[in-house]
């Protein structure tokens, strides 16, 4: 199946009224070894995988696909200031546990996971890869199944159009 990075790709292509080739990598480590070396021309990537090349000078970044801009990254525009308005794509972790897993069990876990999400060193090694974690609030499986819910309805579309395919 298309990589997250290839069905944001798509989405580009769509807004902007453009074509590319698109190129598969094996991981993340190859694909920033030429964007560097100039062996392609554009990426969308994950802050933590690209802001050690950015701080470097290795990389220039035009723009974070989400709507404010990162407290790790603050002199990077997003993309509605760059002049994409509305090119969001986002990643997100999460923990996911069988199905039929008693609701008790569930409630320990999640709660489990948001103190640790709350510790400074773990909100501070977060930062420094350039993820920003959800308001504690949001931090609920319900709301997790909610982003879930929303993802499919915008990502569907786009990877039925584009003719990806599970491989």
């Amino acid at each position: 199946m298309g990589s997250p990075q290839h069905i944001a790709g798509v989405l580009f292509q769509q807004l902007t009224d453009t074509r590319f080739q698109f190129v598969h990598y094996r991981g993340a480590a190859p694909l920033m070894q030429d964007l560097v070396a100039g062996q392609i021309d554009i990426t969308i990537d994950a802050p933590a995988i690209s802001l050690p090349q950015i701080r470097a000078g290795s990389i220039k970044a035009y723009a974070v696909t989400v709507r404010t801009r990162l407290a790790s990254a603050p002199d990077i525009p997003t993309v509605d200031q760059a002049g994409l308005p509305g090119c969001y794509f986002t990643g997100w972790f999460a923990f996911f546990a069988p199905k039929g897993t008693p609701k008790p069990i569930i409630d320990k876990l999640n709660a489990a996971t948001v103190e640790a999400l709350a510790a400074p060193d773990v909100r501070a090694r977060f930062a420094d890869l350039g993820l920003e974690l959800i308001p504690r609030e949001e931090q609920t499986p319900e709301a997790l199944a909610a982003v879930q819910k929303a993802d499919v309805e915008k990502w569907w579309p786009i990877i039925k159009a584009a003719g990806i395919k599970a491989e």
